[in-house]
């Protein structure tokens, strides 16, 4: 494992107990592990996901999955803030080489949600988003190198995938199927839409400040109270979550979507 993958040393404790315990539980089955997400792309703070992860020869066996399923819950446990906020799958190397064909489904694999003890099956990580980070900005914590079992992703493959996730999250958001109506969810979203117009633009997977620094930059100046109340916004999830968003915002999260779903277009035509 990396000696210290992340500045912060009770993390690099968790993560070491992590990786040598899925090592011992999957055995010769375990190829390699490494941090995605906000710690790869350079944008975590205290209330970020630890995402992570892990390589196997082949899906694990029910006496790993039970094993894994031990692990997570002992790690759970543990007196440390992080040990509650891993998120992560388990993806045998041959689904992971690559990024599924155009009008595939996506695979579902053992996938530990954030705050949660135990596996459950998920199409989570089988992104091209999760294996462009992976391979281009991910920390290894044991085993190769990411760019060596991951396929390079193009900035096309990234735009088709992020193109249809607005879409998609966005007529959730309008059916309410998908909530915004607290103070967590409706900041997320500004900051998710301008995350992903931002890759429009550059076919690259940025950091949620570089997106939200991006979004005033570059969009209509009518969005830029917004777009900084969001970022204001991100501190305490836990609290903000069971607090009710500002009617204004919603409203206006709902028109920005909008507006990106438009621009979106745009670029693609």
């Amino acid at each position: 494992m990396t000696i210290q993958p992340t500045p912060d040393a009770d993390l690099n404790g968790v993560l070491a107990d992590l990786v040598a315990s899925a090592q011992q539980a999957l055995g010769a089955n375990f190829v390699g592990a490494w941090l995605q997400g906000s710690f790869a792309v350079g944008d975590w703070d205290v209330d970020s996901d630890v995402d992570f992860l892990i390589a196997t020869q082949r899906d694990p066996s029910a006496a790993e999955e039970a094993a894994l399923n031990a692990m997570h819950a002992r790690l759970y446990r543990l007196p440390s803030h992080w040990a509650q906020h891993l998120e992560g799958s388990y993806i045998p190397i041959d689904i992971l080489r690559r990024v599924v064909a155009p009008g595939s489904p996506r695979r579902s694999l053992l996938f530990l949600d954030n705050t949660s003890d135990m596996l459950e099956r998920s199409i989570h990580d089988d992104t091209a988003i999760v294996r462009w980070v992976t391979r281009e900005r991910g920390i290894t914590l044991a085993g190769p190198p990411p760019a060596t079992l991951i396929d390079s992703v193009s900035a096309d493959e990234l735009r088709r995938e992020v193109r249809a996730t607005m879409h998609e999250w966005g007529a959730e958001i309008a059916a309410g199927s998908y909530s915004i109506a607290n103070q967590w969810a409706q900041p997320f979203a500004v900051l998710m839409y301008c995350r992903m117009l931002q890759t429009l633009d550059n076919g690259r997977i940025e950091s949620k400040r570089a997106g939200a620094a991006w979004a005033q930059r570059t969009l209509d100046g009518r969005w830029a109270g917004l777009i900084q109340r969001a970022w204001e916004a991100r501190p305490n999830p836990s609290l903000k979550v069971r607090s009710p968003a500002d009617h204004a915002d919603q409203r206006d999260t709902l028109a920005f979507i909008q507006f990106a779903l438009t621009l979106g277009e745009q670029e693609s035509s």
